[in-house]
């Protein structure tokens, strides 16, 4: 008998501090040990779904119920839908190109840090021999960083979904999931134009033309970020329409880019992302790499307990996270009036 045959899966698992489900498997069953075998590539999760015989995804896919054979199989439950909630998260894909680096934490308490410098010490001068060399401060913010509780609440009858299959279910699912990540956007958006509460709101320059996005001021957004690269920007949907008005982003190279892969190109080669949560004729420009950090509280959340126990009439899936500014000069905002 393998060993992840001998694995007793149970509720206890999930209340383990700093540690999903998947990890207390992985530290029980690793997944090294497999190395060469038929059941190499598949992490411990999957390999307690093969134990039990149950398909979460193709034509062949089981029905819902398959997870309540045992009180065994029952527990993988709640870590099946955390799963399907972030492959939905993942397929949205907007934050990972916003955030510079991703802070796991065990808590909502949580200081980021800053090195703020002035103008005098962004210049690398030469230094002399035995001379005083500039310094870079970094030092923890003032303030903490608010963290926000993002979800959805499941309401629904174990009766009513039992004999659905599980790869319709893993839709709906992953649509609680883009819904989330959209919202974690909007977050982020706020925290890049207004700051993370320690007085570091984003410099922000009006249009030259008080209608539209003109080119100019994409040249402007380009130079101002100056000494940081403008890889990324934020659109709004009506900012967005501006800018694939401008005849810079009318030229062939642009239009066969976007009609052949649907990514958007910009003058720059900068990335241009669409968030329909963004309100207001609002541009962000920034450097993704400097800044902003996303804080997270746990990752995706289930009341396991009900959904172990098949109370799945109001069980909620939720995921904490905040933003925090790590160089507040590295985005600027452009307005239309």
């Amino acid at each position: 008998m393998e060993m992840y045959e001998k694995i007793k899966p149970e509720k206890g698992m999930y209340s383990y501090r700093n540690k999903s489900f998947s990890d207390i498997l992985e530290s029980l069953d690793p997944s090294e040990n497999y190395i060469g075998t038929e059941l190499e590539g598949l992490d411990a999760f999957s390999r307690q779904l093969k134990r039990f015989d149950i398909k979460v995804s193709g034509k062949s896919s089981d029905r819902i119920e398959k997870f309540f054979q045992t009180s065994d199989s029952a527990a993988l439950f709640p870590e099946y839908i955390s799963r399907a909630v972030h492959t939905g998260m993942e397929s949205v894909n907007i934050i990972n190109q916003m955030v510079a680096v991703v802070t796991n934490i065990d808590g909502l308490d949580y200081r980021s840090i800053a090195s703020i410098p002035y103008e005098d010490e962004k210049k690398l001068k030469r230094v002399n021999e035995g001379a005083f060399i500039p310094q870079t401060t970094v030092k923890t913010q003032d303030h903490l960083v608010p963290l926000y509780k993002r979800g959805r609440m499941l309401v629904s009858s174990y009766e009513a979904i039992r004999y659905q299959r599980l790869d319709l279910f893993s839709v709906t699912l992953r649509q609680i999931g883009a819904a989330i990540a959209l919202s974690q956007a909007e977050d982020a958006i706020n925290t890049i134009i207004n700051g993370d509460g320690n007085s570091n709101p984003c410099p922000s320059n009006d249009s030259a033309d008080s209608e539209n996005i003109t080119y100019d001021d994409l040249i402007n957004l380009w130079t101002n970020l100056s000494p940081y690269e403008l890889n990324t920007m934020i659109a709004s949907t009506e900012a967005i329409k501006m800018v694939f008005k401008i005849d810079e982003m009318k030229d062939a190279s642009a239009g066969l880019t976007f009609h052949g892969t649907g990514k958007m190109m910009t003058p720059f080669g900068a990335t241009l992302i669409h968030v329909p949560t963004f309100e207001g004729n609002k541009l962000i420009g920034m450097d993704k790499n400097c800044a902003l950090e996303m804080v997270v509280s746990g990752g995706v959340q289930t009341e396991y307990d009900k959904l172990i126990d098949r109370q799945l009439e109001r069980a909620a899936i939720t995921c904490t996270a905040g933003f925090a500014k790590i160089f507040t000069d590295a985005a600027r905002v452009i307005s239309i009036a």
